[in-house]
Parts: structure tokens; C-alpha cells; sequence
């Protein structure tokens, strides 16, 4: 069963129970990866790490060893 028949058949259910409908797959999708990201880059603080140009950092270094 794919996304979309899931979300048909959970459309279906909710319709019979009086619920409202779920949301469309990939609906918080950016939402999500915003989350990922920021919680990644928080973590990178704590730990004492920079928060961003981390793989900018390392491609130069690679690409220009001194």
C-alpha cells in the first residue's frame, strides 16, 4: 500500500466516524527537514562545533592543502 491509498483509506475511516481528514501525504514534509536541520545545528553548538560551513571547510581544505 502506498501514501496514497493510506491516506484514501484513513480519508474513508474518518469520514465514517465524523473525525476530520487527515492532511495530504507530504504535507509537513519542510517542516520536518527544517526541524532536522536545526536540531543538527544546535547540536553542533553544544559539542562546541561551528553551527554552519562545516562542508564548505572541508572542500577547501581538500581541494587547497596548505
Amino acid at each position: 500500500m502506498n501514501a496514497l491509498q493510506q491516506h484514501l483509506l484513513d480519508s474513508y475511516r474518518a469520514a465514517r466516524h465524523g473525525d476530520p481528514a487527515p492532511p495530504p501525504p507530504g504535507t509537513h514534509d519542510v517542516a520536518a527537514l527544517r526541524a532536522a536541520r536545526d536540531h543538527h545545528r544546535f547540536e553542533s553548538v553544544i559539542v562546541g562545533r561551528p553551527a554552519t560551513g562545516r562542508l564548505r571547510l572541508a572542500v577547501r581544505r581538500w581541494l587547497h592543502p596548505s
